[in-house]
């Protein structure tokens, strides 16, 4: 794979300084084409073998374009912040908006690569690895990026000859470390190992280019023409976006009974138990979130449920239960400007808590098949994708030690009209109701239907749905607390 970047390929002086002037007049004209439209971002990955010029090709990047929109990126190895947090959560944070590039110099290929040369991990989870990076830039792309990835490569002669070159001159010694050297000893694993990398991750969504980087005018012109190529390839042919009409989907019967089979009449009869149980449960609570082994976790509640359903006093019965400063509730509304112009998981990553803390999400990630899907802001194959993107992100939440609880509180029609009057005759709560609550209760079957497919689909062994009954709130305080405890024992 790596021999045709081993033919020693180089470009003269004057060839290269009549090129240069007029590629990053083009570059810098496609760069604010792009800008202008915003309607994609542009991900640069530079990757490679220490010595072939992965910083410098950056930093001509840099200079032949304007260095204003482009977020650069020099991912090393994760800092404590980061390691208690799944392993992609600091390249999501890191991600460009439409319109700008983002180029990263060091990215989710390199700790994977590492990890397997130095046999951290087995074959089973390097390829696991990749597969993920797979879906990943497959989801990016998706989501209308474009992706361009570099491998500058050195044959191991010509990689020695540049180390001790770039050694010797007092001007780049600083360039060369302990660690390149002792890299460059795990040369032919490295190469194996990264051989088999690329082999597996090069996509039609996003193709690795391998650039030879022995001569720095070959390297440069290399990648600023591959670069320029793409991004004018996309300007004049956009992606087709399938599935652009909404059709709901006909939910089986089986899935309906979901919610109809759920028992609305269960209540507290008694206040007084009530009111003892829920101090215990919140005690109980308490203890769990200040117990040591609480320190290796974090949670990620998330609550959904229909209009009125008492999301809200749930939540308050959780917060009310442990230190203020280990709790963080996100509401979550109509996505801002600025997360409409990232992808679609972007603004549910960014909150994700440290260990040792909780984050209650009041509505979260599955708006995209609920409310996206029913009202139509999104194309079918958007929330059919979600499916799967929302399984991935799960999946990775709970393999870094996060514990993931889920609550759909359901509430019949009937009560939900009770409580609608209500709040529209009581004036405090007035501000709980609006025109968009009763719009929403119109479309009352497709919702339940559009519910009972997400819950079919998203309940899984490490992220289980609990369904609440919540015609009395009473009972569904107490259940969602004691869910909330139950979880958290068993992952202790």
């Amino acid at each position: 794979m790596f021999e045709s970047a081993e033919l020693g390929h180089k470009i003269d002086k004057k060839t290269f300084e009549e090129e240069v002037p007029v590629l990053r007049e083009q570059l810098l004209a496609v760069q604010y084409d792009v800008l202008k439209k915003a309607e994609f971002p542009v991900i640069v990955l530079v990757g490679g073998v220490d010595g072939a010029g992965k910083g410098e090709t950056v930093n001509v990047l840099n200079e032949w374009m304007d260095p204003r929109h482009i977020h650069t990126h020099a991912m090393g190895a994760p800092t404590d912040e980061e390691k208690e947090r799944p392993s992609m959560w600091r390249f999501w944070r890191a991600l460009p908006p439409k319109g700008k590039m983002g180029i990263f110099f060091g990215s989710w290929y390199t700790q994977p690569i590492i990890q397997r040369v130095y046999r951290q991990i087995k074959v089973a989870e390097f390829d696991q690895r990749l597969e993920d990076i797979v879906r990943f830039e497959r989801m990016l792309a998706a989501e209308g990026a474009l992706i361009v990835k570099f491998w500058l490569h050195l044959s191991p002669d010509r990689q020695q000859k540049r180390l001790r070159a770039l050694e010797k001159d007092p001007k780049t010694r600083w360039r060369v470390t302990k660690l390149d050297w002792e890299r460059f000893a795990l040369v032919d694993k490295f190469r194996k190992v990264s051989e088999h990398a690329l082999r597996e991750t090069s996509r039609a969504e996003a193709p690795w280019t391998i650039v030879e980087g022995l001569d720095n005018r070959y390297r440069s012109l290399t990648v600023g023409r591959t670069l320029l190529s793409a991004m004018q390839e996309r300007l004049v042919n956009p992606p087709v976006k399938a599935g652009q009409a909404i059709r709901v989907a006909v939910t089986s019967p089986d899935k309906l009974d979901l919610l109809r089979a759920l028992d609305m009449t269960q209540k507290v009869k008694n206040k007084k138990k009530y009111d003892e149980e829920l101090e215990d449960l919140q005690a109980r609570l308490n203890q769990l979130s200040r117990d040591k082994g609480f320190r290796n976790h974090s949670v990620v509640a998330v609550f959904e449920g229909s209009d009125a359903a008492g999301k809200g006093g749930a939540i308050r019965r959780v917060t009310r239960a442990v230190d203020a400063r280990v709790v963080r509730v996100i509401p979550i509304a109509a996505p801002t400007e600025e997360e409409r112009a990232q992808p679609y998981l972007w603004r549910f990553w960014r909150p994700l808590p440290r260990r040792g803390s909780i984050a209650i999400f009041d509505r979260s990630w599955y708006g995209r098949v609920l409310v996206e899907r029913v009202e139509g802001f999104c194309s079918e194959a958007a929330w059919r994708r979600a499916y799967s993107e929302i399984y991935d992100f799960e999946e990775q939440l709970t393999k870094s030690g996060i514990i993931v609880i889920k609550f759909w509180l359901a509430i019949s029609k009937d009560e939900q009209l009770r409580r609608f009057k209500e709040r529209e005759n009581t004036s405090f709560k007035r501000f709980k109701i609006g025109p968009e609550d009763w719009r929403n209760r119109e479309k009352w079957d497709q919702y339940e239907e559009a519910v009972c497919e997400m819950v079919d689909r998203t309940s899984t062994s490490l992220a289980p749905w609990t369904l609440v009954e919540s015609d009395d709130k009473d009972f569904a305080r107490l259940k969602v607390l004691r869910t909330f405890c139950d979880r958290i024992e068993k992952a202790l």
